[in-house]
């Protein structure tokens, strides 16, 4: 999968072929130096998901949870506070990635070693033009 974002304008049609190239996963890893846009995108894509609650990073709380009527709520974790595995197993982790919901990872590098099988990792290049390129080899 290889999607390039020109500009925000273009964040919605983004997650549109987001979804559309990744269809039959749940579990998404998203690599990306610090702006470079993953909550924004998670956010269009929560909102293509059909997600009406307010998306935001869960820096401070790890996690946050969306709401999608008659659906399987959506996980946005963020592991840049992470110290270290403990924390990660302690709020039960493995319990949200078994089930049948989204879920989606920023700062993933932090627990690279307890990624579920089947967790698509998407990186997101910031170029230098401004625009952002999404990529992953596994879709």
């Amino acid at each position: 999968m290889n999607i390039l974002v020109t500009d925000r304008s273009k964040l919605r049609d983004a997650a549109k072929k987001f979804l559309a190239a990744t269809e039959g996963f749940k579990l998404f890893a998203f690599y990306g130096e610090m702006g470079a846009g993953k909550t924004t995108l998670i956010k269009a894509i929560c909102n293509e998901l059909g997600v009406s609650d307010v998306v935001t990073s869960p820096t401070f709380t790890l996690i946050n949870e969306y709401k999608r009527p008659g659906m399987c709520p959506i996980y946005h974790f963020d592991f840049y506070r992470i110290k270290n595995l403990t924390e990660v197993f302690d709020f039960g982790f493995e319990e949200y990635t078994d089930g049948e919901s989204y879920c989606f990872m920023e700062w993933p590098e932090r627990i690279e070693s307890i990624l579920p099988e089947g967790t698509v990792r998407i990186s997101i290049t910031v170029n230098s033009d401004g625009s952002r390129t999404l990529f992953s080899e596994e879709v």
